[in-house]
């Protein structure tokens, strides 16, 4: 697909994925589709300050180039922060393009727009803020149901007491570890408890 420029400049790409686990092919693809020219991404959480790839991007970008992105909460967690960098933008003469979400086009910081800005990454962060609540809301329901999350436990009650009766005949824990297919920070972790 070609890439589009913007009035006299090129739409230039950001993703970001919070973690080195998350993909981010679905930014990837809109943002080709889109028609960016070129995409920097960074994988870490939206709290860091230091964003390698944004600040790749900016100082990649020129006047008349426009940042797109797929949806604001990309640029970063907290409403200043993101206003800072819109602001940072403008000031460059550099525009903002945001793809999807309740704020999907491009911005300018100017009147009207500049309210309606603020008000939805005000939203967005309260949005965030929610679903951590109901995260932690959820996790606490689960917990005095007597669920818990994470990984489910390796060491099983019968392997506990196998493993305590081999360290008893003097066997080692790195041994016993190996024999039961266990690591030995496990084993160690659970014969602690």
């Amino acid at each position: 697909m070609a890439t589009k420029q913007s009035s006299n400049g090129h739409l230039i790409g950001y993703k970001r994925v919070s973690t080195k686990a998350q993909d981010a092919r679905l930014q990837a693809d809109a943002l080709t589709e889109e028609g960016c020219s070129k995409v920097f991404e960074d994988k870490l959480s939206g709290k860091n300050t230091e964003r390698p790839g944004l600040a790749d991007a900016l100082e990649y970008m020129r006047p008349g180039d426009t940042l797109c992105v797929w949806k604001l909460d990309r640029l970063g967690r907290s409403t200043k922060d993101v206003l800072t960098l819109a602001e940072k933008l403008h000031s460059r003469g550099i525009a903002l393009r945001i793809l999807t979400g309740t704020l999907a086009g491009n911005y300018s910081p100017t009147g009207e727009g500049k309210f309606f800005f603020t008000m939805m990454a005000a939203f967005a962060e309260l949005e965030r803020d929610l679903i951590v609540e109901r995260t932690k809301a959820g996790l606490e329901a689960a917990k005095a149901q007597g669920r818990t999350g994470g990984r489910p436990t390796v060491i099983t009650e019968d392997l506990l007491t196998v493993a305590k009766a081999r360290q008893a005949k003097g066997e080692s824990v790195t041994a016993i570890a190996k024999t039961l297919g266990v690591s030995r920070a496990t084993l160690y972790r659970a014969l602690s408890k």
